[in-house]
């Protein structure tokens, strides 16, 4: 298969370190083409969409991760989820018009949130500050201040794709003295430094491997393909609607004979008239 909206997982032969990989584009478009958004909102979002989906590749059982920044600057909110299953969404909410030298520079000082969610309704959130100069950055120090073992990032994108290369440590399960565990780590470290934005990019994920990790050499996966898809449905957009006081359902339902709700995220509308709305229905209450 294409390497294109897939993630790849590999591990390597002779240390206790493993890697995600993951080039995006048709799955990208998807989420870009939903809003009129910058080249800068465009490039950060490419960025949160392929950290969404290295983070996902850890969760060992069905639910979603959600990587969300809230800031005062440009973006009020940026969002991206990403489900067990690599069904990825994601949108981005304030001024879309800004241009920024930098796209970090859209949520600097803001918070950058890492929720996991499972099925049953287990939910763990852990919080950084946006110090960073980059997402990349910003997610080395979230994953040193909330795991024991070391994490690092890299991320690129542009207007039309996005990737990203991420290593972790593994626990210690070779014998070996533990700074031998450490300078492994570290030289995996210093290869992956050498990637460039354009080489993650545009390279194979296998070719960008062997380049990189050719002296320590890596056991690649079958790569997994990654699509957008969106878990709206009419049932959740009516729950959504039933939360609103009955008058101004009632009051909504009066102006046009039916109420229309819309999912930004991936265009869907949901339409629905008197007798589909359980408190109205009941009542027959409508201005």
């Amino acid at each position: 298969m294409t390497h294109d909206d897939a993630s790849l997982r590999f591990l390597f032969n002779d240390a206790d370190i493993r890697g995600e990989s993951v080039v995006l584009e048709g799955a990208l478009q998807n989420i870009l083409q939903r809003h009129d958004y910058s080249s800068s909102i465009q490039a950060l979002l490419g960025e949160f969409a392929a950290a969404a989906v290295l983070i996902s590749n850890n969760l060992k059982y069905h639910g979603k991760i959600v990587l969300q920044a809230r800031s005062s600057q440009a973006l009020d909110l940026i969002m991206v989820e990403c489900t067990s299953d690599l069904k990825v969404r994601g949108i981005a909410r304030g001024n879309l018009g800004a241009i920024t030298a930098t796209p970090m520079e859209l949520i600097a000082g803001g918070q950058l949130a890492i929720t996991i969610e499972r099925e049953a309704n287990q939910r763990y959130q852990g919080i950084v500050a946006l110090e960073s100069a980059t997402l990349a950055q910003a997610l080395d120090s979230y994953f040193q201040q909330s795991e024991q073992l070391h994490t690092r990032f890299w991320l690129a994108s542009n207007s039309e794709r996005a990737a990203g290369l991420m290593l972790q440590q593994l626990p210690a399960q070779r014998q070996q003295p533990a700074d031998a565990r450490e300078s492994q780590w570290h030289t995996a470290c210093l290869l992956a430094e050498t990637t460039t934005a354009g080489e993650l990019l545009e390279l194979p994920p296998p070719t960008l491997l062997h380049r990189l990790f050719h002296e320590t050499p890596v056991r690649i996966f079958d790569p997994r393909p990654v699509a957008f898809g969106c878990s709206c449905s009419r049932e959740r957009s009516l729950n959504a609607l039933s939360l609103l006081p009955e008058a101004e359902q009632a009051e909504l339902l009066g102006e046009q004979g039916h109420i229309t709700l819309d999912c930004e995220l991936c265009g869907a509308q949901y339409c629905f008239v008197q007798s589909d709305i359980p408190a109205l229905a009941e009542t027959g209450r409508v201005h």
